[in-house]
């Protein structure tokens, strides 16, 4: 076998070559954070209104997202989960989960596995329709975006 033989199926690429995906990922979001952090989407005419909020009335699970991340690039959390308490919650997993396939990454260990199943996106699907009804009455307000 000589010096420039083929590598082997096992042999794995270099730790600046594997990071590339998840800095890619990470890019992808750290750009349009960086505008929404720049551009305030509590004052009006920067974003489209939300088209649910136009012909409901209600608030969409979506709603006051802009302004959740927004508060969280300037180091505000409790505005952030007044603005969207769910999407907080659905960062925080998000980050957990770049973490461990950043951390697999280096260390060349198995990435993380997401597979809920079918009784987890019921349960998803619930909690997302709980949060949409409840931020929707009274006693949910807190749990709404400001008006703008």
């Amino acid at each position: 076998m000589g010096v420039n033989a083929a590598p082997t199926a096992s042999a794995r690429p270099p730790v600046l070559r594997r990071l590339g995906p998840p800095l890619a990922a990470l890019a992808a979001v750290a750009v349009p954070t960086v505008y929404i952090a720049a551009v305030d989407p509590n004052a009006p005419g920067h974003y489209p209104d939300c088209p649910f909020l136009a012909a409901t009335g209600w608030w969409c699970p979506g709603c006051g997202g802009l302004r959740c991340v927004h508060a969280l690039a300037h180091g505000e959390l409790s505005g952030a989960l007044h603005d969207n308490a769910v999407a907080v919650l659905l960062f925080a997993v998000l980050a957990v989960l770049w973490l461990r396939w950043l951390w697999a990454v280096v260390t060349g260990g198995p990435g993380p596995r997401i597979a809920p199943g079918a009784r987890r996106w019921v349960l998803i699907a619930l909690l997302v329709l709980v949060f949409t009804v409840v931020r929707n009455l009274p006693v949910g307000a807190g749990l709404a975006p400001p008006l703008v």
